[in-house]
């Protein structure tokens, strides 16, 4: 079987997703188009080379609806003839689109993939493909009579379970903002980022260059002072025993961004000049508790270890994307992963997490700190709606 390589990878800076934010005013379409377009610049790729654009995206409607992924690749210029396609794995839409492409590449059904994920949550709010419709069905209801919840219960029972107390959440997601911050001072993320230009609402237009959320003032008693965002008396009354104190600020902010990753073998490319940054090596799926719906990236983390034959030991950097501090912090509750290198160059508390495109930032980030740091073997998972997560493990080259 044939290998799979990373040639690049590369993300816009990340905006804060709501009306106002730097990223806002630009169509996801474009804005999707402009981390492809960056992308076959920055490799230098025969766009005509591609054999297949598969994307994620999660709020599959209005702007980001019609397999959004298809007019993206026509906006950025490629060739009508290079197909596209846009997959839905929730939170883990454009990973499961890495896993996806090198699964092509490697079996011979693709010879050059791009992979890639977008989400403008300014334009098509969380939620939007739902719009108050119910999207369980009588047999969902019926083998969970007392309702699934949303992802912010989710995550306030898996803090309860692990008894992780809002102090240590606090601190968890302070030291993401600081470490996004010292990234940005250090000059880590810049050649991981393709700046763009933004129409403002008064007409101007914005370069931006770096991500919208970090606050690197952020600390542990600043963010206690804010309230819980999920408590309310229908929730209280299910959930006697919750503490409450999940917030704003130790959960990831709505966001936009787009990042794209180009997939193919080492022999091609070798023949086509180009020089790969890192080899995926193995990749796991599955699925968990759907009213937890956040602790699958404990199996998962699991699972791929052991399909690639390697320990938690001999993983030099972990992305485990936070949705939550507390599903990071239960992840390495039951793993017993060194929190020093998980996350190194701060997480989507921090960076923000735009859903589409996370599972595309978070592999352009963990192969920029597997480069800076000299690591060998880098660990990337996500928890995703439904009680699902995707996890994979690349090989720095």
């Amino acid at each position: 079987m044939r290998d799979a390589v990373i040639v690049d990878a590369v993300r816009t800076p990340i905006g804060k997703g709501k009306p106002g934010g730097t990223l806002s005013g630009l169509h996801p379409v474009d804005l999707h188009a402009h981390a492809l377009r960056s992308l076959v610049e920055r490799t230098g790729i025969d766009p005509a080379a591609v054999d297949d654009v598969i994307s994620g995206a999660v709020g599959q409607i209005g702007e980001q609806s019609a397999n959004t992924a298809r007019w993206a690749a026509l906006a950025a210029g490629l060739p009508q003839s290079v197909p596209a396609v846009t997959v839905d794995r929730q939170c883990g839409s454009s990973q499961q689109a890495i896993h996806f492409a090198a699964q092509g590449v490697m079996s011979g059904a693709y010879d050059v993939v791009i992979a890639s994920g977008v989400e403008s949550m300014s334009r098509v709010p969380i939620g939007s493909q739902v719009a108050g419709r119910d999207p369980f069905g009588r047999g969902v209801t019926e083998r969970w009579p007392e309702g699934l919840v949303p992802q912010g219960i989710s995550a306030e029972l898996i803090a309860q379970r692990w008894d992780l107390s809002r102090t240590r959440l606090d601190a968890f997601a302070a030291e993401s903002h600081q470490r996004a911050a010292r990234a940005w001072a250090d000059g880590r993320f810049g050649a991981e980022v393709a700046p763009l230009k933004a129409p403002q609402a008064d007409g101007s237009q914005l370069t931006v260059s770096t991500d919208e959320a970090i606050r690197p003032d952020s600390s542990a008693p600043s963010l206690a002072r804010l309230q819980p965002a999920f408590d309310a008396p229908a929730w209280r009354e299910r959930f006697p025993e919750v503490d409450w104190r999940v917030t704003a600020g130790n959960a990831s902010p709505l966001s936009d961004g787009a990042a794209a990753v180009l997939i193919t073998t080492s022999e091609i490319a070798r023949q086509r000049g180009l020089t790969p940054r890192a080899r995926l090596h193995s990749f796991a799926v599955v699925g968990d508790d759907p009213l937890l719906m956040l602790t699958a990236v404990i199996p998962a983390t699991r699972k791929v270890l052991q399909r690639a034959g390697l320990t938690l030991d001999d993983i030099d950097a972990f992305e485990v994307n936070e949705a939550f501090a507390s599903v990071v912090l239960a992840w390495q509750s039951e793993t017993g992963a060194d929190l020093s290198k998980v996350n190194i160059n701060g997480g989507a508390t921090a960076l923000g997490h735009p859903l589409g495109a996370s599972g595309a930032r978070l592999m352009t980030t963990l192969i920029s700190a597997l480069e800076q740091t000299g690591g060998r073997y880098g660990l990337q998972t996500m928890c995703e709606a439904g009680g699902l997560a995707n996890a994979l493990i690349v090989e720095r080259l």
